[in-house]
């Protein structure tokens, strides 16, 4: 059994930003161990045993250099332990809304699991972290995910994502595993806006991480560019050369830093 953690970020809606949805593969087998390996970090680290990890803030009475060295190595025991980021993303330009988009990202991270779990074999659950939107339109929408599967696909109508069993709400706090996920995606969107918005003095701490972030991205050999799988860039098909502009500017930013993608 894999398990598949999925979260949110960059959910404002902000012009020249990019809304990021993404979810950690974390093998069933080596989970146990896994977890064993966050609480003997945060036991090493002194972390209070209340405090939720998450990407910011950190625990009281950390420094700044001693939550930027525990999330480093939360980074490095999830790529020990063999977990893989698959990610969408799309500029809030286009995005019709954040919640929509949101949605959307599920939709595309599920299926890319289901297309993972068929080259590498197995069962897996997808699990969420909890939100509200407008409608509390996410009950239905996960109902739909396990029952219908994926809609309007331009070669079937219909296709039910058959490996997956289940999809379920998670939380921090709840396992460790969402607070890692937290750590991943919080640094891909520091990465990201450092880029998007100019922010030159962060752009080495955005290398760092990106460094830290290439192996765990889910390719089907290491040698390769990150597929679509790993990393969904939306919409495929991109014409206003503005728009145009920015998804290879961020493309070749994520190139450059070990990250190439399709």
């Amino acid at each position: 059994m894999h398990l598949f953690y999925c979260d949110e970020t960059n959910l404002e809606e902000r012009a020249g930003d990019f809304l990021i949805y993404g979810g950690l593969i974390i093998d069933g087998a080596t989970s146990k161990d896994f977890s064993e390996a966050i609480d003997e970090l945060r036991a090493q680290h002194g972390v209070p045993r209340d405090y939720r990890l998450k990407f910011n803030p950190g625990p009281e009475g950390f420094t700044h250099a001693q939550f930027i060295a525990l999330k480093q190595e939360v980074l490095e025991v999830a790529a020990t332990f063999g977990a893989r980021l698959v990610v969408y993303t799309i500029l809030h330009d286009i995005a019709v809304n954040s919640d929509t988009a949101r949605r959307n990202g599920i939709n595309t991270v599920c299926y890319h699991f289901d297309c993972i779990l068929n080259r590498v074999g197995g069962a897996g659950l997808v699990l969420i972290d909890r939100f509200n939107d407008e409608g509390n339109a996410i009950d239905a929408h996960l109902r739909d995910k396990f029952t219908v599967g994926i809609t309007g696909l331009p070669y079937s109508p219909e296709m039910r994502l058959a490996n997956i069993c289940g999809f379920h709400y998670s939380a921090i706090g709840q396992s460790h595993f969402p607070s890692v996920v937290d750590v991943a995606l919080g640094s891909i969107r520091l990465a990201i806006n450092a880029h998007t918005r100019e922010t030159t003095g962060l752009l080495p701490t955005a290398n760092t991480l990106l460094s830290l972030l290439s192996p765990l991205f889910w390719r089907q050999n290491a040698a390769e560019p990150v597929p679509e799988l790993g990393f969904q860039f939306s919409p495929k098909v991109i014409k206003a050369p503005r728009y145009k502009a920015k998804y290879q500017g961020l493309k070749d930013f994520l190139a450059e830093a070990g990250i190439a993608t399709h």
